[in-house]
């Protein structure tokens, strides 16, 4: 390497500027042996001449398009190097990259609706799969109560990646939880006893589908249930007086875990 005075050639600072490559990329493709400037001054500084910087241009124009500096390497100094075959390759990549990006942009698109909207069905969906009873105006109506909460976030979270056939199921398996809970206050199972626990159970493990539920959350559920008309009506159309069942239910097997359902609060 030859000593120039300023004259000869471009400081770094002014390649820098010139082709919009960081002072520290030019350090480091110098350090690797990529791109070494062929001057120098006498104080040691580096000056880069126009072959210099002809191979800095042709750099930045393949790092650009994704290519690794061992690959530019290859395509500058092997004369052998394919070079279609690379870029071919690399756009491959590149297109790859581009459809796991989309993927990721209807992802996004699916999560901030469902923060939005709660459920991402339409309306005639919701009744096929809730049935002719289901309001499409709940879910709205949740978010505007419960938008703030961790359990709405949690059950948005659920709700994102849900197609109408796993709502089914899960429709599905609440229904016949409903129908078991009715089943067993017909049959006389008292509040309280195994099978009775069972089934409180059963409901917390049911309703983790939308968040997880602890028991204190389960006793304030159930007093909503029993309070709220909508729920009330729901669950008393299903058998009379369900709704209290369910309560006394609820607030008994949480006794049976320590927890006094008279102080019970939403944690």
């Amino acid at each position: 390497m030859s000593d120039a005075t300023d004259a000869d050639g471009l400081t770094v600072g002014q390649v820098s500027a010139r082709l919009g490559v960081t002072v520290r990329a030019l350090h480091h493709w110098d350090d690797i042996g990529l791109a070494r400037p062929s001057l120098r001054t006498a104080a040691g500084y580096r000056l880069y001449t126009a072959a210099d910087l002809e191979r800095l241009h042709r750099i930045v124009v393949y790092r650009e398009v994704g290519l690794g500096l061992d690959r530019i390497r290859t395509i500058l100094d092997d004369s052998t190097a394919d070079v279609p075959g690379a870029l071919r390759a690399q756009r491959t990549q590149v297109a790859q990259r581009i459809d796991r990006l989309q993927q990721l942009d209807v992802g996004l698109g699916r999560m901030i609706a469902a923060h939005e909207r709660g459920l991402l069905l339409t309306a005639e969906q919701q009744a096929a799969i809730f049935g002719p009873q289901w309001n499409p105006d709940w879910p709205a109506q949740a978010r505007q109560r419960y938008g703030d909460t961790t359990q709405w976030q949690q059950y948005a979270e659920r709700s994102a990646s849900r197609t109408p056939e796993q709502w089914q199921a899960i429709a599905d398996t609440i229904t016949q939880l409903d129908r078991a809970l009715a089943d067993a206050m017909d049959a006389g199972v008292a509040p309280g006893s195994p099978e009775a626990n069972h089934l409180i159970e059963r409901h917390r493990e049911v309703f983790a589908s939308h968040f997880p539920l602890t028991r204190q959350m389960q006793v304030c559920l159930g007093r909503m249930y029993e309070a709220d008309s909508a729920f009330a009506a729901h669950y008393d159309g299903i058998r009379p007086g369900l709704a209290t069942w369910f309560r006394l239910s609820v607030d008994a097997n949480a006794r049976a875990h320590d927890i006094d359902p008279d102080t019970a609060t939403w944690r």
